[in-house]
């Protein structure tokens, strides 16, 4: 297996980057042909610069000033800066400057600024401060000289620059110091104008006073709810002595039983009531005396009702049990009319002293929120005179400073005649330059490779993944994409063949009877729904009662195939709005139906955990014969893994040149250890470029298949004999 695998890899690594190969090799020969053809004889001199990192000065600035030239960019290196400080054309042109050429060399030509520059290499001598400066001319005496220049040069430009850093400082400060006084004052103003207006002094003591007489109130509170119960108490008993409700009525009837006149016309109602019973016992109602008795009768209660107005006021009901008229019901009465105005002012009270204890509570909420702006205003104000401090103690340091500085580059090595390397050597740039292009190419090609993680040809996955490879499925064209017409798909033999094959495949891997198939891809972009879609359509080519339900609930992508809306579908059955039946909709193939993903909804994973699912995929099992179910991929979410629970197995899609390796690998260890049935593994979108096994039909013969693909084939035939020939 090693060997077939090894030699078609080889091949298609060079396919795929043979050219990137051939281009380095070619492009570091030329160069350096090039380079023999185009560089005259020059002589090479080397002069070496230290760059002191020891802090110089008696003061902490001055040392810090001291090496602001080295580090002026913070991260970068400092000698890195000063080696693009040599090459920088102040401190060429003031060497250049510096040298008398003529005297030197009457021969010699002036070089200019670019020439110096194109010329002068520098190099950072390993784990040390030293630069090594070297120069090339055709002139020994040129070289030497203006490479000595230069060093010379550097090293008066370091203490320059040192003392221009030093001033800049000194100025800065000086203007920075009366500018952060007025910060600090405004911070201090701002705090105490906040302290003010919030009347924060002191959030300690504040809020300890604010604790105690919360404390108070509740003592004062409890002392007089056991006060308004001992009264409700009092006033429940005199109740049920004197048998009254409502005090004030009570109140009421005492007024009336004491008053004599009404007492006294009630007794002769009475003694007239009993008259009139006595005659009408004897007599008719047409009877002189038992007319006169009733006209007394009704003069008297008129009489009476019009005392009672005078007593009771308007709008309240006298209760005859309410009147009393001896001392001890009257003493009652008075009782529990004091004792339910008590409990009345006590309640008034328990309300007062609640509505107080919520105002403390509410102060003492506010404090906190009150107290954060104090806090950000004080942090402001201590900030502002720390930096104060600092920048005045820095100024101090700046002036003592600016008037002790040193450089910190030195000359430890100049340039002599008779030191130079004549460059350059033909023999050993051509062999530098092959072997240069041979580890460039050959790099390049391994970079790429390990860069390029993706699945590249088909003969990778079995021993990958260490699953079945059920199908090598074409590249297809953009009019077959979409099923809408499904004529330029079906019609074409060449890439019906290979889907009916993994149909049958999948048929005859499968332990049961095939009814429910997961489709899944380890990323998006591998073609999973357009598989599905085509598998479905091939099902139902072959005369089977196919349903394919789009359960991507995130991104749904088979009503684009089919041109069908999204609604009624999936999350419609398992919301329980519609039945299966109502919402699947028919396609433009006949045995083919499609469930689309239906309206999207923020939790599409509360739908596919729910009981729901599996009575739709049982009633769907029992409706078609065949239930395609296309889901997220493996990596996004865990769909795929819920719904291949109630399916014969899980179908993954991979795709060349786009499937990651590694999210291949680690997604069917996720589907293996969740204990989910991987039926097998559908390479998509295979190219003469991108197989070792398969090969598109021409002029609508039969693919050709290759290796393990034709032994799968004859399989089939085999097993279709063996059950009474090929169902499709």
């Amino acid at each position: 297996m090693d060997m077939e695998h090894s030699l078609p890899s080889l091949h298609s690594v060079w396919h795929r980057r043979g050219w990137v190969a051939i281009l380095a090799l070619l492009s570091t020969l030329g160069g350096g042909v090039a380079y023999l053809f185009l560089a005259a004889p020059k002589y090479e001199v080397k002069a070496r610069l230290i760059l002191n990192d020891r802090q110089l000065g008696i003061s902490e600035l001055s040392r810090d000033i001291s090496q602001v030239w080295s580090y002026r960019t913070g991260e970068s290196s400092p000698l890195a800066t000063q080696s693009e400080l040599i090459k920088s054309q102040r401190v060429i042109q003031e060497a250049l400057d510096r040298v008398d050429i003529e005297a030197l060399d009457p021969l010699a030509v002036p070089p200019t600024l670019q020439e110096v520059r194109k010329h002068l290499n520098i190099a950072v001598i390993p784990a040390t401060n030293i630069l090594e400066v070297s120069y090339q001319n055709e002139s020994e005496a040129l070289a030497v000289e203006l490479l000595n220049s230069i060093a010379e040069t550097m090293v008066d430009e370091s203490v320059r620059e040192i003392r221009l850093e030093a001033k800049a400082v000194r100025e800065f400060l000086e203007q920075e110091v009366p500018r952060q006084r007025e910060i600090t004052a405004a911070a201090e103003q701002a705090e105490n104008e906040y302290r003010r207006m919030s009347g924060l002094v002191n959030v300690e003591e504040q809020t300890a006073q604010l604790v105690a007489s919360l404390g108070n109130l509740e003592a004062q509170e409890t002392a007089v709810v056991a006060e308004y119960q001992e009264r409700i108490t009092q006033v429940e008993q005199l109740r049920q002595l004197t048998g009254i409700d409502n005090p004030k009525s009570a109140y009421i009837g005492s007024r009336v039983g004491g008053d004599q006149e009404i007492e006294e016309i009630r007794n002769q109602l009475a003694g007239v009531e009993g008259e009139l019973v006595a005659a009408r016992s004897r007599f008719t109602d047409e009877n002189p005396i038992v007319q006169s008795l009733a006209a007394q009768r009704q003069a008297l209660v008129e009489l009476y009702q019009q005392k009672l107005a005078a007593v009771v006021p308007p709008g309240e009901t006298l209760l005859r049990q309410g009147i009393t008229s001896d001392e001890l019901s009257e003493n009652l009465i008075a009782d529990l009319i004091t004792a339910q105005s008590q409990s009345v002012a006590l309640a008034d009270r328990i309300r007062v002293l609640r509505r107080e204890r919520q105002n403390l509570l509410a102060r003492l909420d506010e404090l906190p929120l009150k107290q954060q702006p104090l806090m950000a205003l004080v942090r402001q104000r201590e900030e502002a005179e720390e930096t104060l401090r600092f920048l005045q103690g820095k100024l101090e340091e700046a002036r003592l400073a600016e008037t002790q500085l040193l450089g910190n580059i030195r000359i430890i090595e100049l340039a002599e005649e008779g030191s130079g390397d004549e460059t350059p050597s033909a023999k050993v740039i051509l062999v530098l330059a092959t072997a240069f292009g041979l580890m460039l190419a050959v790099g390049l090609v391994v970079l790429l490779e390990i860069i390029d993680n993706t699945l590249h040809d088909d003969g990778e996955i079995e021993e990958l993944l260490k699953l079945p490879l059920l199908g090598v499925l074409p590249n297809l064209t953009a009019p077959v994409l979409k099923l809408t017409p499904p004529e330029a798909f079906l019609d074409n033999g060449r890439f019906v063949e290979p889907y009916r094959l993994l149909l049958k495949t999948l048929e005859f891997r499968s332990s049961d009877p095939l009814k429910r198939v997961v489709i899944s891809s380890a990323i998006a972009s591998e073609g999973k729904s357009t598989v599905a879609a085509h598998l479905a359509a091939v099902s139902a080519l072959l005369g089977r009662r196919t349903l394919i339900i789009d359960a991507d609930l995130r991104c749904p992508r088979q009503h684009q195939i089919w041109q069908r809306d999204t609604q009624p579908g999936l999350t419609e059955s398992l919301n329980g709005d519609r039945p299966l039946s109502q919402s699947v909709q028919p396609t433009e193939i006949d045995n083919l139906d499609l469930l689309p993903s239906g309206e999207l909804t923020p939790h599409p994973s509360k739908l596919l955990e729910s009981s729901r699912l599996h009575a739709l995929l049982e009633e769907a099992a029992q409706t078609y014969d065949l239930v395609i179910i296309d889901t997220p991929p493996i990596s996004s979410c865990g769909d795929a893994h819920s719904l291949s629970r109630d399916s014969n197995g899980l179908l993954l899609i991979t795709r060349p040149n786009v499937t990651p390796k590694d999210i291949l690998i680690r997604a069917v260890s996720d589907l293996k250890s969740n204990g989910v049935k991987v039926m097998g593994v559908a390479v998509n979108g295979m190219t003469a470029y991108t197989t070792a096994y398969y090969r598109y039909p021409v002029k609508g013969k039969l693919p050709a298949v290759k290796s393990s693909l034709r032994l799968r084939s004859g399989q089939v035939q085999a097993a279709n004999k063996g059950k009474g020939g090929d169902r499709g």
